[in-house]
């Protein structure tokens, strides 16, 4: 029964990762919910479905008709997941062809500081949730405003103290109503604290407590608390990005777009808010091709922002995410294209599904690495220029 159980189980969240229907809403929902973990992890599927099957065998608990159906599930389950795997595996070559696309096919030559070649592929394979490492430290629950818990942040740097550092301001996702700063991207922030930077991630008030422009409003704060300490803590706030997924995703491309605008600066209008650059995970950043066209984004989407002095962006996105479409995404892209000087750097994800950057996963490892490479690119720029 048991193996019945674990079978029926694996095969319905193979089914919401693998083809996770985007449409109607309700099957969507289910595509999140059920499809995220095997979908980033499909190896921890593959290991339990074949450990189940073999034990079942070894009992002899695979000689009825039931049981050999049960066993034919699981086969089919192991060859979902496997193609889940290989979509995964595949980031690495496709975020190395929005490197290209974005920063030109000879962006290596600029880059002078060492980037990792092989993606972690311990930790990929058995220990996916482990996130902390040894030459890191995290300073958690500095105030920076006094909205109490969610006006704090965490400082991830490395225990023998950079000096200089460049500095990441990660927002969590959570769709304004959830979320905390401890919860998504954590192999991004200990990768780059471990390779020298000072990463920042921040909680920032929720609804009902405050709307749009509130978050935002924090967003700033941040800011402006990093120009203001910075330095006490080893890092540079003149090389300053910014970064997010989902809801934070949106507040860090509204950072990059809107640097000192006292509409999300009352009562600091004079603190220099404006960024090197953002990268955004998986937001929702307005209209998308098929809205109406004459009606404007709402006010708290980026995509009504964009101007022709816009910092460098960096965008990743799931093919297959079920709550920010990838035709949104692809749209703002095309609109940061037409309107902004800068460089802009778009890596869609093959099979990603929101929220793909919770495990140490071959996904969400290959984004690792282009944010690595993208940062690496832009700090190199001669004084000046990009």
């Amino acid at each position: 029964m048991g193996y019945v159980a674990t079978t029926a189980l694996l095969a319905w969240c193979t089914f919401f990762a693998v083809v996770a229907p985007r449409r109607p809403r309700p099957l969507a929902t289910l595509s999140f919910w059920f499809g995220l973990i095997l979908n980033e992890v499909p190896f921890v599927g593959i290991y339990v479905l074949v450990a189940s099957t073999a034990l079942a065998a070894a009992q002899g608990d695979l000689d009825s008709r039931g049981a050999k159906m049960t066993a034919a599930v699981a086969a089919v389950a192991t060859i979902g997941l496997a193609l889940s795997a290989w979509q995964g595996l595949r980031t690495k070559q496709v975020v190395g062809r929005a490197l290209e696309e974005g920063l030109g096919t000879g962006w290596r030559d600029r880059v002078h500081v060492p980037l990792r070649r092989h993606r972690p592929w311990a930790r990929i394979l058995l220990l996916p949730v482990l996130m902390r490492r040894r030459d890191v430290h995290r300073i958690p629950n500095i105030s920076y405003g006094d909205a109490g818990r969610r006006n704090l942040l965490d400082i991830y740097r490395r225990r023998d103290a950079p000096q200089n550092a460049p500095v990441l301001i990660y927002f969590h996702g959570g769709g304004y109503t959830s979320g905390a700063k401890n919860r998504e991207a954590r192999p991004l922030l200990y990768r780059l604290a471990d390779q020298g930077w000072v990463c920042i991630s921040a909680n920032y008030r929720l609804r009902p407590q405050t709307t749009f422009p509130g978050h935002q409003i924090d967003a700033k704060k941040v800011i402006a608390w990093v120009r203001e300490h910075a330095s006490e803590h080893g890092a540079d706030p003149s090389r300053l990005f910014v970064a997010g997924s989902s809801a934070g995703s949106n507040m860090a491309a509204l950072c990059a777009l809107t640097p000192n605008d006292p509409m999300f600066q009352p009562g600091f209008e004079s603190a220099d808010t404006s960024v090197t650059a953002a990268i955004c995970l998986y937001g929702y950043y307005g209209h998308y091709f098929g809205d109406p066209p004459d009606e404007p984004p709402p006010p708290l989407q980026p995509q009504g922002y964009i101007h022709r002095g816009a910092p460098p962006f960096l965008i990743a996105h799931g093919t297959k995410d079920t709550r920010g479409t990838v035709e949104g995404a692809r749209n703002f892209v095309a609109q940061l294209r037409r309107a902004s000087e800068s460089t802009v750097v778009y890596a869609e994800l093959p099979g990603g599904q929101h929220s793909f950057d919770v495990y140490h996963s071959p996904r969400f490892e290959a984004v690792v690495d282009g944010v690595e490479a993208f940062a690496a690119w832009i700090l190199a720029a001669p004084a000046g220029s990009e």
